[in-house]
């Protein structure tokens, strides 16, 4: 039986959706939205789904939750060197959803959308008798032939990652329930940081034309550092050098491994983390720094692309190895 207490569909959409619309959305009266890539530009596209209690907890933040879904799909074209212009939402709806929440998720969604400027430009709403699902497909678009691609690893270039790494998956542990004896002992700040980078993912569309400019291959650390490394180099036909000690950590992700030493496998494993990981050629690679330094983001060396073959990790010096090399999804 339907609830009359609530919008039907196309209220919904008129009253949460309509007023965050990108002009391509059409006011989300058609079944379609419409872009128009400029002359000599390519579209590429993206798409992440995102289901409750596998890649979210059900009661987060609903604001959180939208900018989450929309973000993950940001830092992809952010690796492909792509300017995000537009998305689609489809969204399913457990039978238990309130307005109010709703409200919640759409003001999340449109403040990630304007800090992105990547409007809504149509999708789906339906409702379903299991947990919430939403699937996010965003274009964007880059100058012909310039998208970065994930192959483009040659051996002796030099392999980087910005920002910092292990933040998403500790603070996974941070947020989640059941806090871990190492949680406790973070000072507050620390905790609060490590959850923030979980809930709130910062993608790193700043770096989008520097990589097109000087990078040689690219993609989005999203299921951890080492196993995204891992594709990066297989769709490459390459192999590696990686110095752990360069692995660039937060002061925070350093209190908690000094905590439990043993959290170091988890923020080079873990993923969520959101950060770009990118190859440059010797030339390139300094160039490559500067340009994101002066976007606001930091760009660390930590090894380098060789022949096909093994990657090989060192951490002080001496040969590392991991059980599991990522988050599966499977």
């Amino acid at each position: 039986m339907s609830d009359t207490t609530r919008p039907g569909e196309f209220e919904l959409i008129a009253r949460y959706f309509a007023p965050i619309a990108g002009a391509g959305g059409l006011g989300l009266v058609d079944d379609a939205g419409l872009l128009k890539p400029a002359r000599g530009y390519e579209t590429v596209v993206t798409t992440d789904a995102l289901v409750a209690g596998e890649h979210f907890f059900a009661d987060d933040p609903a604001a959180s939750i939208a900018r989450k879904a929309l973000a993950v799909n940001l830092s992809d074209l952010a690796a492909k060197g792509a300017k995000p212009e537009g998305f689609v939402l489809s969204l399913a709806l457990p039978h238990g959803w309130t307005e109010a929440w709703l409200a919640d998720f759409a003001q999340g969604l449109a403040r990630i959308a304007g800090e992105g400027a990547c409007p809504l430009i149509g999708g789906d709403t339906v409702s379903t008798p299991g947990p919430l699902i939403l699937s996010i497909t965003a274009f964007g678009s880059v100058p012909a032939g310039r998208m970065v691609p994930r192959s483009g690893a040659k051996p002796g270039d030099v392999i980087l990652v910005s920002g910092t790494i292990g933040d998403g998956a500790l603070g996974l542990q941070a947020h989640g329930p059941g806090k871990l004896a190492w949680v406790a002992r973070l000072s507050e700040e620390h905790r609060h940081f490590l959850a923030d980078r979980y809930l709130h993912p910062q993608p790193r569309l700043a770096l989008a034309t520097a990589l097109q400019v000087h990078a040689s291959a690219a993609m989005d650390v999203s299921d951890g550092l080492v196993g995204d490394l891992a594709k990066l180099l297989k769709a490459s036909k390459a192999g590696a050098e990686i110095d752990l000690d360069m692995v660039p950590l937060s002061a925070a992700a350093r209190a908690a491994i000094m905590a439990d030493p043993a959290l170091a496998e988890l923020a080079w494993t873990g993923g969520d983390d959101y950060e770009i990981l990118c190859t440059a050629s010797e030339r390139e690679y300094l160039s490559l720094i500067v340009a994101a330094e002066a976007a606001g983001v930091a760009l660390v060396a930590i090894g380098r692309v060789t022949d096909e073959g093994a990657v090989n990790y060192r951490e002080k010096g001496r040969a590392r190895s991991f059980a599991q090399g990522s988050f599966a999804h499977f």
